[in-house]
């Protein structure tokens, strides 16, 4: 069995809770915990939402309406700079999911070398073809789709001739162990001749480390400074000690499996078989 090491993506969506402050240590944890990149989420309010949900009651840090609350999830151009420089000064790669075109539009701003279906978003045709439009390796989710979807999102990206793989993801939060269904990647992977990753939502990292032995090419955690803070992706996110166990788990597997050692004998084997079998003759 030959497994790489995924590319381990962080992904702080909106648990920064539109604190810049918040982010930048988030995306700090990140680095020192050995992932390779962090990724955002960017809305244009007004699009992605009707006036009747944006109208309606929700008590949050920021006031009492649904708008309030968004908006207050949402960072403008300049912190996103902000974030852009913090990336390059510690060397961690940062990108996001747009949920609308004007997103797709705003994200050009910044040369970031990875694109993001959500899997909320792999419906929208047109949405496809303008991020496949931008030529960047993008991670497909394929969460809530049926086959049909994921055909197509696959045949648009193919015929854009733009880099991709699919994310095997359950999107309930958190996921149930039982809903997992790992088998899904190799089956992805067999249908589509290509990448498959592994964009988890679940409790905990046993699930991401049974994912990664399917060969996953990329691996997706959600991840906040504590799972007790606002928001409704926290609770299925990884703190700082869950990310470390992830990274350092995988390291420790990936020496595990090693190589094919059939009939092989340790140095350290060979001593103890000394001892061991002195008595017989």
């Amino acid at each position: 069995m030959k497994i790489k090491k995924p590319f381990l993506i962080a992904e702080i969506g909106i648990n920064h809770n539109g604190d810049i402050e918040i982010a930048k240590n988030l995306i700090l944890n990140a680095k020192n915990a050995g992932f390779d990149s962090v990724k955002f989420q960017k809305r244009t309010i007004d699009l992605v939402y009707s006036k009747e949900i944006l109208d309606q009651k929700r008590d949050s840090p920021w006031g009492t309406t649904q708008r309030q609350q968004k908006e207050g999830l949402e960072f403008s151009k300049e912190q996103y700079q902000s974030i852009d420089a913090y990336c390059k000064e510690i060397g961690i790669e940062w990108f996001a999911s747009a949920w609308d075109l004007e997103s797709i539009k705003f994200l050009d701003n910044f040369d970031c070398k990875y694109q993001k279906i959500a899997s909320a978003m792999i419906i929208d045709s047109n949405f496809l073809s303008a991020v496949a439009s931008r030529k960047k390796h993008t991670f497909i989710s394929t969460g809530m789709s049926n086959i049909n979807d994921i055909e197509n999102a696959v045949n648009i990206f193919t015929q854009k001739k733009c880099s991709f793989e699919l994310m095997h993801c359950v999107s309930t939060y958190p996921m149930k162990p039982e809903d997992a269904n790992l088998n899904t990647i190799s089956a992805l992977k067999e249908k589509f001749k290509c990448n498959v990753g592994y964009s988890g939502h679940e409790n905990g990292v046993v699930i991401s480390l049974a994912a990664s032995f399917f060969g996953l090419s990329s691996l997706e955690r959600h991840i906040t400074l504590d799972r007790t803070m606002y928001g409704s992706d926290q609770a299925a996110s990884l703190e700082f000690s869950g990310m470390k166990q992830l990274t350092s788990s995988l390291d420790k597997m990936l020496i595990a499996i090693g190589e094919n050692k059939l009939g092989n004998i340790t140095e350290e084997e060979k001593i103890i078989a000394k001892k061991l079998r002195a008595h017989i003759n």
